[in-house]
């Protein structure tokens, strides 16, 4: 048996990709996907921009009212706010289709995975670079999503591979070319090195992790404590002996509808709430699960958005607490909100499957 071999799989620029397969009239547009605040307006913050926004400055994190001001001259930009039901969709459909392929796999989040794939490529890594392509065309022909992926021997190294060259990458770093492909790279290109630390180095006349390997692991702990110190040390030499451990996602399920007409009406917005509840309840009934977080949606007629959720105590199948806590959510938020709701969803997660009885709530 040879060395480990593991993917980390990203989803390139997700949410922004996600409005493009629904509306693909976007693709040659620069996109931004926003998470609006409840003050209205511009307020708020950039999720995801698409490659096309990118290039005039537009990364995640910013203001929308930034981004707005960097986009002036592109009056095609498009900003839509984030719709985290249609992306677990997508990111669900592409997790199924690579998880197949795997020995172990590991959920990260909605955009990305690890793969060991060890065993299936019996070590080898052309092999391995095969398999990687294959799964990114699958995940392209059946969810029309592009990834980037990349393939070495640990999680550290896979993950900055798959950052190498995206959009659409495949990068591979066979064991021996650990030390040439790690050096090339500027100190930020470690996962967990952010911009104080990277600032904190430049102090230091360190700017390449070729650079950063010329420092003993004694001068690292004592600028940066023992634990962080240690891992920048092994990080550097591409050391990680974290294995890929099985986790799938923590799936939701969700029913979102457009109202016959916008509005902030109580009992109006009650009655399309439970009929919502009673939509969700049998697709809860037909998977056999049970729930312990449920939450509801707002986009208001101008597109900006709200969720609230809350946490039960014990898991629960029931309709009734279902409603219940919909019921108290949708006074909370009415309180707080005086926009007219266009879209309506209600969602649950924290998903079990039913062990046996149901649950006991089911009875009363």
């Amino acid at each position: 048996m040879g060395a480990r071999v593991v993917f980390h799989v990203d989803f390139d620029y997700f949410f922004a990709q996600c409005e493009e397969i629904r509306n693909p009239d976007l693709k040659l547009k620069p996109v931004c996907v926003c998470v609006f605040s409840d003050r209205g307006g511009d307020s708020g913050a950039i999720a995801t921009a698409n490659y096309i926004a990118r290039k005039f400055g537009v990364k995640s994190g910013i203001p929308i009212s930034f981004a707005k001001k960097r986009l002036e001259e592109r009056k095609d930009a498009v900003f839509l706010p984030v719709d985290f039901d249609y992306y677990v969709e997508i990111s669900e459909k592409a997790m199924y289709n690579m998880k197949e392929s795997a020995d172990i796999f590991e959920y990260v989040g909605k955009d990305e995975a690890y793969l060991d794939v060890t065993d299936r490529v019996e070590g080898d890594f052309n092999k391995a670079s095969h398999l990687a392509q294959q799964i990114k065309n699958s995940i392209r022909d059946k969810v029309k999503l592009s990834c980037s992926i990349g393939v070495s021997s640990n999680k550290l190294i896979s993950k900055i591979a798959s950052d190498f060259r995206k959009p659409d990458g495949l990068t591979v770093v066979s064991p021996e070319k650990v030390d040439e492909f790690l050096e090339q790279l500027k100190i930020r290109a470690i996962p967990g090195i952010g911009k104080k630390t990277e600032e904190r180095l430049t102090l230091m006349k360190i700017e390449t992790i070729k650079d950063l390997k010329k420092l003993d692991v004694f001068t690292l702990n004592k600028e940066f404590g023992k634990k962080y110190g240690t891992y920048i040390f092994n990080a550097a030499r591409g050391i990680d002996n974290e294995p890929v451990k099985e986790r799938e996602s923590s799936t939701q399920f969700s029913k979102i509808a457009t109202l016959k007409k916008d509005s902030n009406d109580y009992d109006f917005l009650l009655e399309n709430l439970n009929e919502l509840c009673i939509e969700l309840h049998e697709v809860i009934q037909k998977n056999k699960r049970t729930f312990k977080s449920v939450g509801i949606q707002f986009i208001f007629s101008d597109l900006s958005n709200k969720t609230k959720s809350r946490m039960l105590k014990n898991p629960t199948s029931s309709l009734e607490e279902l409603q219940k806590n919909t019921v108290q959510l949708l006074k909370e938020a009415l309180e707080e909100q005086k926009n007219s709701v266009r879209r309506l969803g209600v969602k649950v997660s924290e998903l079990s499957e039913i062990q046996g009885q149901s649950d006991i709530t089911s009875y009363f």
